[in-house]
This record gives structure tokens, sequence and C-alpha cells, in this order.
């Protein structure tokens, strides 16, 4: 392609190191055969799908960004040296790096966190996050009606993002919520209550579950908090081979490049 190929006249002449030409070639090489539109017509459309893409490769976000600061140079050559009167589509895009990974239980510690819960509220809340991946504010706003045994789901109303999802429930998920509803004995909508003090009966607070969480982790001895919990089902899914569009989809995720940080995490590793 001609206008490339004076891109790399151009790289050349201002004594860019010969490997770093082909490496700038060969990403923009790699984004013009996905492309199904010409260069010149590119936006932040094509961009973003582009990223998601690979990020379906299983690239690292750190990884991700080096082909998209490649795409930017080259829109800023066209329109600051080649004079194309072109919006660079890159611009307004960024890859944000993730955080240090939270952490994951291995199998001997997930037994060894459930065998000191004994409270049947308790051990459902917690379930419904180890298992279903529910967030900590969407296990605190749960409704009675939201659970469908025969069908073995879930439904997550209003999740992060206002996403409405219907989430699996696993055999022990199943037995911890039955457990449980077989001792509540309000009708109030709201699933799981405070049992205890001036508030029982009310809908137990997202502190509340998080207290929960805190005595257990100190009972058990592990560092383990409600979002560690969601990170653990996540990290068997991906160790399962589960592609990362149904982890996105049972996490509440709106974009895959939400779920990017899994791409992270060495697959069986048993860390």
């Amino acid at each position: 392609m001609e206008m490339i190929d004076r891109y790399r006249r151009s790289l050349k002449r201002k004594n860019y190191a010969a490997h770093t030409v082909k490496a700038y070639l060969n990403a923009l090489a790699q984004f013009t055969r996905w492309l199904d539109v010409p260069l010149e017509r590119v936006t932040r459309s094509e961009v973003g799908v582009y990223v998601d893409h690979l990020f379906w490769k299983r690239l690292s976000p750190k990884t991700v960004t080096c082909p998209l600061q490649i795409i930017r140079g080259f829109y800023e050559y066209l329109i600051h040296e080649e004079g194309m009167a072109l919006t660079n589509p890159v611009t307004k895009i960024s890859i944000r790096l993730p955080k240090p990974l939270p952490r994951h239980l291995k199998d001997e510690q997930v037994a060894n966190f459930l065998s000191v819960i004994t409270k049947a509220r308790d051990r459902a809340m917690l379930m419904l996050m180890l298992r279903s991946g529910l967030r900590v504010e969407e296990v605190a706003h749960l409704t009675v009606d939201a659970v469908e045994f025969q069908r073995r789901e879930l439904f997550v109303s209003s999740g992060k993002g206002a996403k409405d999802r219907m989430v699996y429930l696993s055999d022990d998920a199943c037995v911890a919520l039955a457990a449980y509803l077989e001792k509540r004995s309000s009708k109030a909508k709201q699933l799981f209550l405070v049992e205890k003090g001036p508030m029982k009966g009310n809908p137990i607070s997202v502190r509340g579950i998080q207290k929960r969480m805190e005595y257990y982790a100190r009972k058990s001895g592990l560092n383990v908090s409600c979002h560690c919990l969601r990170h653990t089902l996540a990290t068997q899914l991906l160790n399962a081979d589960a592609d990362l569009s149904s982890i996105r989809d049972l996490l509440g995720h709106a974009h895959i490049t939400t779920t990017e940080f899994f791409n992270c995490i060495p697959a069986r590793s048993g860390t």
C-alpha cells in the first residue's frame, strides 16, 4: 500500500532503527489485513473492535497498547505530514493497564474457608460470590423471587451498569440457598436479612456482608475478600478453558476489555 510505503520512508528519514521500522510495519500490516474498510475511513469504532480482537487472542493489556501506539503514530503522520483531512481514530482510545491481580483461592483454601462458615445465611451469601460470580452489591440487593431452583438460575437485577443478567446456580449454591430459605421465616422481599440487633429483619447492607466476610477471613486464617471469591470463580473458569466472552457475561461486564485482567492469569498455574 502506497501510504504505508511512504510512512516507511518517513521513518527511515527520521533515522528509526531497522528493527523498529520492521515492528511498525508488521503491526500496520496486521491491522490492515484485519480491516474491512480503507485506512482513510477507519473510525474509533473499528479501532475499538480491533482492540477486542486482540484481547480475544489472549494478548495482555500492555501488549495491546503497542499496536495502538503504532496506529496512532501512523495517523498522525497522515494528518500532519501528508496533509490528509482525517481525524485520528486512536487519539481518545486508551487501554487501562490492570492493577495488581486480586488474590484468588486454591481449591484447598476454598475448602478451608467454607469449613468455618456455619451460619446458613452467610454460607448462602458467600456461595453466590464464589460459585455464581456475584458482586457484593448484587448479593445485598437480591430478592427472594430472583431464585429459580427448578431452572437452577438466579436473576441479578440492575447490576453494575444497570445490566440485568441470569447466572447459573451450582449444586452447592442451591443447597446453601435452600438451607437458608428453610430457616428464614420472614416474608420480606429482600433475600438476605439482618438476623440480630435493632436492625433485625431489615435487608443486610453491603457493609454488613463485608463484615461477615472479614469475620470468616480471620476465622479461617486466609487473606480473602468478597472480590477474591468472585475472582476465584473467574480464575477457575479460565483455567477450565472457558472463553473470555462467557466469563464476561457471567460477571456482568459490558465489554470484553473490562475482563482484560484475566489475560494476565497463567493458565493452570494453581497459584
